[in-house]
């Protein structure tokens, strides 16, 4: 359980904060980097549901907030070393990964059919999972970059590359399963206004 009495405690105030396992690091370590890129990514789902989407999306985002919590704990807590125990009790693995497939499965499936790359927008819900999707582009980055230099549960990597992929589908949902779509038309850019 945790318990936050007090918000601020000034050890940060140095540009250091403390991993998931105790360990000192600045924050600009990769760790704490892709750490913050989900947590934007989960604010930017909150911002999604106060736009008020489709009522079928009102349980799953906040299941996908908690999600995220899960897996910014997986790379808060680094993996164990010289057989020291885990300190995380659950890890992001390949169930995650086909529960997200199976997602976008479901949801896909009642979409119409897509022949043209989408504007992001429509409506604000849809606007806000384009933004979402984007935001969990680059925290797939920020966690490769990190896996680069350190040794990362690589489930995590797969799982971010599969919730981008929902969230575009999610963001179709959100525009009456993809009839609101903006659809992009080459070459119609500047010179139409």
């Amino acid at each position: 359980m945790v318990r936050l009495d007090r918000i601020y405690t000034g050890g940060g105030d140095t540009g250091e904060t403390s991993l998931g396992d105790g360990l000192r690091v600045s924050k600009l370590h990769p760790r704490i980097i892709a750490g913050g890129a989900v947590d934007e990514l989960n604010c930017a789902l909150g911002t999604a549901l106060a736009a008020n989407p489709p009522e079928t999306l009102h349980t799953l985002i906040p299941a996908l907030q908690q999600f995220l919590f899960d897996l910014g704990a997986d790379i808060c807590v680094p993996l164990p070393v010289d057989d020291k125990p885990d300190l995380l009790p659950r890890r992001i693995d390949g169930h995650h990964v086909t529960q997200l497939e199976a997602l976008i499965d479901r949801y896909n499936a009642e979409l119409t059919a897509l022949n043209s790359f989408i504007l992001p927008g429509g409506t604000p819900s849809a606007a806000a999972l384009h933004l979402s999707r984007s935001i969990c582009r680059r925290a797939e980055l920020e966690v490769l970059r990190l896996a680069s230099s350190e040794p990362l549960n690589t489930a995590i990597l797969i799982a971010l590359n599969r919730l981008s992929d929902l969230l575009f589908v999610l963001a179709r949902v959100a525009n009456d399963n993809g009839r609101g779509d903006i659809l992009w038309k080459a070459g119609s850019g500047l010179d139409q206004v």
